[in-house]
């Protein structure tokens, strides 16, 4: 980091300029949301403390809650040992999906064999 841009130099964007960021429930532990950010939205966030996402969809930026109400406010900002990956700890105000469940992931699951550790397979 440096006094004049907050952003990590090492971080690792995508050919499009973005990084996925995981959002985290600061408290519960909770993974609420995935989403994108780029340079700006990440200097963002780190800034204001709200967080600020890239839509790839509306090609602009958006701050959960801005229109919903169900806002976002930083914790702490780390980045995956590749540099390739944020994860952003929250204060989570309302539901954290725009279907408005608290986690993009709830009631979402897709099944699968559950994993025995003791076994040698």
């Amino acid at each position: 980091m440096n006094p004049v841009d907050p952003v990590p130099a090492d971080l690792v964007f995508d050919a499009n300029g973005l990084i996925p960021a995981i959002i985290q429930d600061d408290e519960s532990g909770d993974v609420l949301m995935l989403a994108w950010m780029d340079h700006e939205a990440i200097r963002r966030t780190l800034t204001t403390g709200r967080v600020t996402f890239w839509s790839r969809s509306r090609g602009e930026y958006w701050r959960k809650g801005d229109t919903s109400g169900h806002r976002q406010y930083v914790r702490s900002v780390a980045a995956d040992c590749d540099s390739d990956t944020l994860l952003v700890r929250v204060v989570q105000i309302g539901a954290a999906c725009h279907t408005g469940t608290p986690s993009c992931f709830t009631d979402r699951q897709i099944p699968a064999l559950v994993g025995d550790p003791d076994s040698p397979v």
